[in-house]
């Protein structure tokens, strides 16, 4: 089977369920028209009604820049009713130019961001009870293998052995991960004292009464992840993040976190420490939203891209900013965050003062 038509088919049944008579909305850039019409054509075989948008090179950048107030505070009212009562929501990433909205001017972007907030909010509450079903994912393009320092070819390799889609049946390799991962949740859901500690890093913070998500392939693909919501304030220490962050355009490094009872004290960055001042004078920036373990050992390189980075076996990451409100999380914030850190050299993970984790790996 072509792999496009592989991966349409993994995407409308495994990850979005998709049954008889439900409304899908497909979001993408031109670049993925050939993933698009194969998701369209397998949607519509279920029975899906389907929508899509399609945004052009630079649209956003334009818009920022060109938009007034006004505009800059319009929020398109079928983009929110698709947010209330649509069943599917499918984001296929393309982009252009990873950097294409590094030169944004940061207070229309604030404003922008402020404006579409209450449709996030719609939007986080229908996903954590999956009302919404949601999926994001990836179609190669010329400029995310760039990023990621790879040829084309070898980069569509990348994205689809992380999917699985190399396997005869996709679907069946994610059942997989799901029990394989659920043995992991099922224990984490048991504990309250969690610590991430390797060589830069010592940091704890309580889980008790949250929920550990096992993220399975169906709200992301690829997926490879167990995650859920500290309690707020009792987030303590230090943590370095190694991996290369790119967000909102501007590449990050080296960040150095300083936490006391959940708040970020203090922080550092080998690269782009101004952005990251700026970042954490946004509402709930200071708080976390997510504390997670990678699990999907097909992800063996950085590529700059967080959909990839944040499930790479053998890595923890933790988001400043909006919670999962399945989680149980309460933070709120325009901004959704993640920083990871590599674990398979000498990292530990202890839970409630047992050692459960050691260099990038379980030990159970």
């Amino acid at each position: 089977m072509d792999i496009l038509k592989k991966y349409a088919h993994l995407l409308v049944h495994y990850c979005l369920e998709i049954k008889k008579g439900e409304k899908l909305y497909i979001t993408t850039t031109t670049l993925a028209e050939p993933l698009l019409r194969e998701v369209y054509r397998e949607a519509i075989r279920a029975g899906a009604m389907v929508d899509y948008q399609m945004t052009f090179r630079e649209q956003h950048k334009i818009f920022i820049a060109e938009a007034n107030d006004q505009q800059l505070d319009y929020v398109n009212p079928a983009y929110q009713e698709m947010m209330q009562t649509y069943d599917a929501y499918l984001v296929i990433r393309a982009p252009f130019n990873v950097r294409e909205d590094q030169s944004n001017a940061a207070e229309k972007t604030s404003r922008r961001q402020a404006a579409l907030n209450v449709v996030n909010q719609i939007y986080s509450e229908r996903i954590a009870d999956r009302s919404l079903k949601r999926c994001l994912c990836q179609y190669p393009t010329q400029a995310a293998a760039q990023e990621a320092g790879m040829s084309l070819e070898e980069y569509e390799n990348f994205v689809y052995e992380a999917c699985h889609l190399f396997a005869n049946n996709p679907s069946e390799e994610w059942i997989k991960v799901r029990t394989q991962q659920q043995s992991i949740v099922d224990y984490l859901n048991q504990c309250d004292l969690i610590r991430y500690k390797n060589k830069k890093s010592d940091i704890s913070f309580s889980v008790k009464d949250r929920i550990w998500i096992n993220s399975d392939g169906r709200s992301n693909m690829p997926s490879g992840e167990v995650f859920t919501g500290p309690i707020e304030n009792s987030v303590e220490g230090y943590i370095y993040f190694n991996f290369p962050i790119v967000f909102m355009g501007h590449e990050i490094e080296g960040v150095t976190l300083y936490v006391e009872k959940g708040q970020v004290m203090s922080w550092d960055a080998e690269k782009g420490k101004d952005f990251l001042n700026d970042i954490f004078k946004i509402e709930g920036a200071r708080y976390f939203g997510e504390v997670a373990i990678g699990t999907n050992y097909n992800i063996r390189k950085t590529t700059k891209n967080i959909l990839f980075d944040e499930k790479i076996g053998g890595s923890v990451h933790m988001a400043i900013g909006q919670s999962y409100k399945q989680t149980g999380g309460t933070n709120h914030s325009p901004i959704h965050w993640d920083m990871i850190t590599d674990m398979k050299d000498g990292g530990e993970i202890w839970a409630d003062g047992k050692l459960i984790y050691m260099n990038g790996a379980f030990l159970f």
